[in-house]
């Protein structure tokens, strides 16, 4: 039996594969794309190399049990827009037999409830949501502002939350392309959850594929509502005649949990071995969640443990404090970025240092070197100094210093911490085997 990450270079965004079951019968999940430049290079590649792998007949589809798009954001769903637009053409490099497609879609996070908004924006509840709403983007929502205005590049933000929230939301076209793309190409929408969002409550039971066990811990229903209701009150915003621009759209929808909302959070379980995917959720709504599922008692000193983890949003420390990494500990802690956006982040790196210390047995994967990390880590925060100064900003970040702010010198200086670190390869495949050895 085996049960193993494939951990691909996906840029500044996720792309892992995960193998389960055995070598008479093999499953594949993919999870997450990337932006640009990653299918070509890395994915389409990798697909071919498990289809050979397996002896399949050349012209026979490769089964995928799942294709899971974490959220709506472009870093996590380009690269399966790209396969699925290959997939749609009448001769495919290699044709897939997909089983369902596990994506909530914005339209059906913020179908508007209340009578007096639902005209022409679809009357169904959050619970009873199937799909096939346009509220998201038809014109006057809120949404659809913020997606014009992205494309042009006429929003201009001030923090990270709203960084965050503003690439989500200018995404929603790209999820009701893939939505569309699904139906194409007959792949079943979030079938094990009877065609329903996927959502975390109390009551929802695991669902299985053959022999590996799927537990949602993320999103919350109580967070969904809050977002739907952010989106209500800008639609009355609307009603009474306010003129409302990309910015002001924006800052409806900026608070502290809305950027990742949407972000579908699964424990998988194969054997006695588990792997936490989080896609670009916060570290306490995890926490939640797991603590909603049942994985995981409340209160601080109460951890678990998994084999892998994903760590959230590339490692931003937007999204991270020391107690996750107390509370969830791992054997490996796999990071997706390239640098952009400063991800991951010397202060993530800290945070888990703190956390584990150096003698207990753990890994850290990186999908880039830590050199190549910094380069664009450096660039991202010149960035955003020039910005804070022609703003002209109370608070101006200071200067660029290796010694405070580069992985490079932090790791020199933590050696046995760097001693940890895996750089994942941009050609061969980077398998974390829980399991039997996979052989691809």
């Amino acid at each position: 039996m085996f049960f193993s990450l494939d951990v691909l270079r996906a840029h500044k965004g996720d792309c892992l594969m995960l193998h389960y079951g055995s070598k008479a019968d093999p499953h594949l999940i993919l999870i997450d794309g990337g932006p640009s430049d990653v299918y070509k290079p890395q994915m389409k590649p990798r697909l071919t190399r498990i289809h050979g792998a397996r002896g399949i007949e050349e012209g026979e589809p490769l089964p995928v049990d799942v294709v899971m798009v974490s959220h709506v954001d472009d870093d996590h769903i380009q690269g399966v827009l790209e396969l699925t637009k290959e997939q749609r053409g009448k001769t495919p490099f290699l044709r897939l037999d997909v089983s369902s497609l596990w994506h909530n879609s914005f339209d059906d996070l913020l179908t508007t409830k209340p009578a007096e908004l639902v005209a022409g924006f679809g009357a169904a509840s959050i619970e009873d949501r199937v799909g096939g709403g346009d509220s998201a983007t038809e014109p006057g929502s809120a949404l659809a502002s913020i997606g014009d205005a992205g494309l042009a590049g006429d929003i201009d933000v001030d923090s990270k939350e709203e960084s965050q929230t503003f690439e989500v939301l200018a995404s929603i076209p790209q999820g009701r392309t893939l939505r569309d793309d699904a139906v194409a190409l007959k792949w079943t929408p979030n079938k094990q959850f009877g065609k329903k969002l996927i959502l975390a409550t109390a009551a929802q039971k695991p669902v299985m594929l053959n022999d590996l066990k799927m537990t949602v811990v993320g999103p919350m229903q109580k967070e969904l509502m809050d977002l739907q209701a952010a989106h209500d009150k800008f639609l009355k915003s609307k009603q009474a005649g306010e003129n409302k621009t990309a910015e002001a759209a924006l800052a409806a929808f900026s608070d502290d949990s809305v950027p990742n909302l949407s972000s579908i959070v699964v424990l998988a379980e194969a054997g006695n071995k588990s792997i936490l995917f989080t896609g670009d959720a916060r570290g306490d709504k995890i926490l939640k969640g797991l603590e909603l599922s049942g994985r995981l008692k409340e209160g601080d000193n109460n951890t678990m443990h998994v084999d892998i983890l994903k760590v959230p949003h590339h490692g931003s420390d937007n999204n991270m404090e020391t107690i996750f990494f107390k509370r969830v500990t791992a054997d490996h802690y796999v990071f997706s970025g390239n640098g952009e956006n400063g991800n991951p982040e010397r202060n993530t790196m800290v945070m888990l240092l703190e956390a584990r210390g150096t003698e207990a047995n753990y890994t850290i994967h990186l999908t880039y070197p830590v050199d190549e990390i910094d380069v664009a880590r450096k660039a991202d925060w010149i960035t955003k100094q020039n910005t804070e100064k022609k703003r002209k900003k109370k608070v101006i970040r200071p200067d660029w210093t290796p010694e405070i702010n580069s992985l490079t010198e932090f790791f020199k200086a933590n050696p046995k911490f760097a001693q940890k670190i895996k750089i994942v390869d941009e050609k061969e495949p980077h398998l974390i085997d829980l399991l039997d050895a996979v052989k691809i």
